[in-house]
């Protein structure tokens, strides 16, 4: 499948004649015919284009809990999809196959912005999700998604690792309705040795998205024993949450599991993750999640004024909800933080692979 190079706008002239990307804080510096770390970046003819626009690794129909998120539109589906490449080099990535891939290749399926929300549409989904690698790196086409999806009153997540410049970060961002953001531990040295990148960039997408957007924002940290688990940086972590972010936004500690180039750590144990979980609660956070294992208490949402069970999760079934029509707590009427609509979706656990050659083989007009 031949590549279509599809120009990009953040990028500038280096004096030696080669090309800045200024995507992300990695800068790449490129000569012409070369790419960036994210391999889907690429400079052609004295300009950086994007190579992988309107091309995936696969759509599939998720429940929106799987993103994780807990507090948009529960018991939703959402579509889902992904490129390849990613601008961080994690060596403990779960996704490893697309995000890590140097072959377009595996990019087998196409779909226009167009054909993408209307197959949304079609399939019943209340939400498009960029997902499996990072969708910062394939900006372009998730804006256009994200314009085509809304123009069908459809509603766009982004997944991301939240590591982009200030400019772009903006653009981005202001097509999304909703984020997970990738917080993968609270410490520069993981950042700069596990990921190639850089703690704080990260932290400044997560204060810029709660306090200058709209965006519906939880927060993902997996945790990795010996790496980034320990009681005291669990401490740090979700202090600065409570301080910079507020008690609203939801926090979800996520299993490890031994993948890609970190194959001789061990599984994280569901007690590490009940800790950490119990350790942001006493922080003063109102929704902390475990996931990745069985845990239904770690899984539910609960009132933070009365205590009550608010929506009762097993795995990605929604087993009880009580929260009301403006999504208050039916006890005492608390506010619960979120997203909601007058009832719960009942999409439940299923994971659903979609063909878009249905949709895609229609005109777009």
């Amino acid at each position: 499948m031949a590549e279509v190079a599809v120009p990009t706008r953040y990028w500038s002239p280096c004096p030696d004649g080669r090309v800045r990307c200024d995507l992300c804080p990695r800068a790449c510096k490129l000569r012409d015919g070369q790419r960036g770390l994210c391999f889907v970046r690429g400079c052609e003819g004295g300009e950086v284009v994007l190579l992988s626009y309107g091309r995936s690794s696969g759509f599939c129909i998720d429940p929106v809990e799987k993103k994780p998120l807990n507090h948009f539109l529960p018991g939703t589906p959402v579509l889902s999809f992904g490129t390849a490449g990613c601008n961080l080099a994690c060596k403990f990535c779960q996704n490893w196959d697309m995000s890590k891939s140097r072959e377009m290749d595996i990019l087998a399926d196409q779909a226009s912005p167009e054909a993408l929300a209307r197959a949304a549409g079609e399939l019943g989904c209340r939400s498009i999700a960029f997902t499996y690698n990072d969708p910062v790196i394939f900006l372009e086409y998730a804006v256009d998604v994200a314009q085509a999806a809304a123009a069908l009153g459809i509603k766009s997540i982004a997944v991301t690792a939240g590591y982009i410049c200030e400019e772009p970060r903006a653009e981005f961002f202001a097509h999304m309705d909703a984020a997970n953001v990738d917080l993968k531990a609270f410490s520069e040295d993981f950042y700069y040795k596990l990921t190639g990148g850089h703690l704080q960039p990260v932290l400044d997408t997560l204060e810029y998205l709660v306090n200058e957007t709209g965006v519906w924002l939880e927060i993902t940290t997996l945790l990795i024993p010996g790496q980034n688990d320990s009681s005291r940086e669990i401490e740090a972590l979700s202090g600065w949450v409570m301080e910079k972010l507020g008690p609203h936004v939801p926090l979800h500690f996520t299993a490890f599991h031994p993948d890609w180039k970190m194959r001789d750590i061990p599984p994280t144990s569901p007690r590490s993750l009940r800790r950490a979980r119990n350790i942001a609660l006493k922080n003063g956070l109102h929704y902390v999640y475990t996931g990745n294992i069985h845990d239904p208490a770690g899984g539910t949402t609960h009132c933070h004024q009365c205590g009550h069970a608010l929506i009762v999760r097993d795995w990605y079934e929604l087993e009880d909800w009580k929260l009301d029509a403006a999504g208050a707590c039916t006890h005492c009427g608390t506010p619960c933080a979120g997203v909601f609509e007058a009832s719960p979706g009942h999409w439940g656990a299923r994971r659903q692979p979609v063909h878009m050659n249905t949709f895609v083989n229609r005109s777009d007009s």
